[in-house]
């Protein structure tokens, strides 16, 4: 049975004709001096077919891996030996190379196959196509290590291969080998092979006799429709080396015959091809996944069919304003004044990922609209987004899974179509969210962002090196009037009925990311929390659904002892959400056997509390939450009789979400950002006091 399998794949295309390679690979033979890891080779067996176009070599190669002198001396070899096959066909113009270990096969099966063949749209062109597997049984006991190194060499092979066909390629040039007969059925008798004759000296005398035809120096003629006009490339496209264009061309021609329905435009087809480094077979795939998305949803007709809700024209804080200075369309979001939390619950998820759906299709038509204007292609466009105001009701946990889902959605239907995201007025709560967010961003759309926190956004290098100040927004300090909605509270009139939501919350509970909890008068609800790390982050969503009650945290040096046997975890401590025990003892004395880090607050029925707090020690954490009684009064007021009368007595209930980031994970997501403005990056650093290690928000 295998304890390790990997496979690998790499793709190239070497700008250079297919007999000009096959020559300069047989260079590499029996030495190769550019590859230290290569001692020596030989050659087994030799032969060829009777008309001279199939030469089959087989060789026994001898090679120095570099692993640790200990697991060598354990694995009682010095070097490794490997079997290659090569198969020159000079009539089809292709080279395959089969290889296979020899030394530990009853271990260790390395399987390795290159191939290198004329390129489709262009006989000057060669592709070089190499798959490799490896699959470890048992090595000493130290397989994932062998793992490790087999990973390594298949890298640096990759690597170097390509560098070295290059340097005897040029080799060859030097010898005055610049260009070789494509090869032709030969009119008399077979060549014969000199007995012993090595691969680099057949390959030798096959040049200077100019028996070997098997490479063509003259460019394809092509037809029209198998090239693009440059005049075309230049002004819709940008500039495209010879093989993205052909890429580009292939993918085409593939989606005309195999497609049913409307074929995207070349721009778009090219953004698939980018999002997948032009990888044919990669961006096919990727790109047939978003057709069928966009056939199965109607996102051809989004924007002709779909209305906006009049809720979303008045509190949806974000609009199209004019474009940066290469041209693009500029989208501004104003997040921090909008009340997303508000939005998700009177529209809901599926309304708000039409909205954006119908940002991103008029995206794409604004840069082909700016494509036409500014004479030059524009593929992408910048947004910018203003952080002013948010705080931790933005991270309401319904909020953030559909906002996971939308960039998900995103990703996958519109990549490349970001070419700047600029986020200004970061505040100290931002870390928090992008912790959340970036996992899910790809790598190449998370080097488009720019943050400034505070005012770093005014100054040189700010927004005017990417947008005109004449554009620049006004509540930007910028001198153009805008027009996007300032945002504020949805009403909750405007909220879904109380089974939709009621739904929600059951739907939310069933998918285990809130809980619910019952507080009793004279009856606490606790969660501990271990904290192994100072500056880790405990954050906190919650929903008071019946009842009023108090909230705090407290923080203890030693584990708390609970009363209930039955709500002990495995480890001994008490398990997290234990509901109704007792975790701080009646013994203990506030400020010798814990400490309040967070002043209590009261929390109304029907509001919903988020907040974090930095923890300046380890330990353990105990989030409290009492039942609270209205102040005793000789003459109770009439919203207390009306409160006792819609409430029971005795008994509040919550809906919560907890999490904690650890240290190190929350200082990554703010040094992954790689900005050079970093005044919001003390919110990971220990602060000064409790009252200023947290931030909480209420909405009501």
């Amino acid at each position: 049975m295998c304890v390790k399998s990997h496979t690998f794949v790499s793709c190239t295309c070497c700008l250079h004709c297919f007999n000009s390679i096959s020559q300069a690979y047989a260079r590499r033979f029996p030495k190769c001096p550019l590859i230290p890891v290569f001692v020596d080779s030989e050659i087994i067996s030799q032969s060829e077919s009777e008309d001279g176009s199939v030469l089959l070599t087989e060789r026994s190669c001898k090679i120095d891996i570099e692993a640790p002198r200990l697991l060598k001396r354990m694995a009682g070899v010095d070097y490794l030996y490997f079997i290659q096959k090569n198969t020159l066909n000079r009539r089809e113009r292709s080279l395959q190379i089969e290889v296979h270990n020899e030394t530990f096969s009853n271990r260790v099966i390395v399987n390795e196959h290159c191939s290198y063949t004329v390129h489709p749209e262009n006989e000057d062109w060669t592709c070089f196509e190499q798959t490799a597997s490896l699959d470890i049984k048992s090595f000493f006991g130290f397989e994932s290590t062998a793992e490790k190194l087999a990973m390594k060499q298949y890298a640096s092979s990759i690597k170097k291969g390509k560098e070295i066909i290059e340097y005897y390629v040029k080799e060859l040039a030097k010898e005055g080998v610049t260009s070789i007969p494509r090869w032709m059925p030969p009119v008399s008798a077979k060549l014969q092979l000199p007995p012993h004759s090595t691969a680099r000296s057949i390959a030798v005398n096959i040049v200077k006799d100019g028996r070997d035809q098997s490479c063509s120096t003259e460019l394809v003629a092509g037809s029209p429709d198998e090239k693009l006009d440059a005049d075309y490339i230049r002004r819709y496209l940008g500039d495209l080396t010879p093989l993205q264009e052909s890429c580009l061309i292939r993918l085409r021609q593939w989606l005309q015959e195999t497609h049913k329905g409307k074929i995207p435009r070349d721009q778009h087809v090219l953004r698939f091809l980018r999002a997948r480094d032009f990888n044919l077979d990669k961006a096919k795939e990727f790109l047939c996944q978003s057709l069928t998305w966009r056939k199965q949803h109607q996102v051809d007709f989004l924007l002709d069919t779909w209305e906006r809700p009049q809720l979303l024209q008045d509190y949806y804080t974000g609009g199209w304003h004019h474009h940066d200075k290469d041209g693009r369309p500029l989208y501004i979001l104003r997040l921090g004044q909008m009340d997303t939390k508000g939005l998700v619950r009177a529209l809901g998820e599926e309304v708000l990922l039409r909205q954006v759906l119908s940002i991103n299709e008029e995206g794409l038509r604004q840069c082909q609209e700016n494509t036409r204007v500014f004479g030059r292609p524009i593929s992408c466009w910048t947004c910018l987004v203003d952080l002013e105001g948010l705080n931790m009701r933005h991270l309401w946990r319904p909020g953030i899974k559909a906002l996971l889902r939308i960039i998900e959605v995103v990703e996958a239907n519109y990549p490349e179509t970001l070419g700047r995201l600029l986020i200004v007025r970061a505040p100290r709560v931002f870390p928090v969210l992008w912790t959340l967010v970036s996992p899910l961003i790809d790598e190449n759309t998370r080097r488009k962002f720019l943050v400034y926190a505070g005012n770093d956004y005014q100054g040189p290098g700010g927004l005017v090196d990417y947008i005109d100040r004449n554009i620049i927004p006004d509540f930007l300090r910028g001198d153009c009037m805008c027009d996007i909605p300032e945002g504020s509270i949805v009403p909750k009139s405007m909220y879904r009925t109380a089974e939709e939501l009621e739904s929600e919350e059951n739907h939310l509970l069933s998918d285990s990311i809130y809980k619910s909890a019952n507080i009793y008068k004279g009856s606490p609800y606790e969660l501990l929390m271990e904290i192994n790390e100072a500056s880790s982050v405990i954050t906190w969503d919650f929903d008071v659904s019946k009842g009023d009650v108090i909230f705090n945290i407290y923080h203890s040096k030693r584990a708390p002892q609970p009363q209930r046997k039955d709500a002990l975890s495995a480890h001994g401590l008490p398990s997290l959400g234990a509901a109704n025990v007792q975790l701080i003892d009646k013994s203990w004395v506030l400020g010798r056997d814990y400490s309040m880090v967070e002043k209590a607050f009261i929390c109304r029925e029907g509001e919903s509390v988020q907040g974090s707090h930095v923890t300046r020690w380890p330990g353990f954490y105990i989030l409290h939450w009492r039942f609270h009684t209205s102040a005793a009064s000789s003459l109770p007021c009439v919203d207390d009789v009306l409160s006792s009368l819609q409430v029971s007595s005795h008994k509040c209930k919550i809906m919560y979400y907890t999490e904690v980031l650890d240290s190190h994970d929350f200082r990554g997501s703010m040094s992954s950002l790689e900005s050079s403005h970093s005044g919001f990056s003390q919110l990971s650093g220990v602060t000064t006091s409790s009252e200023q290690s947290a931030s909480s928000t209420v909405s009501r």
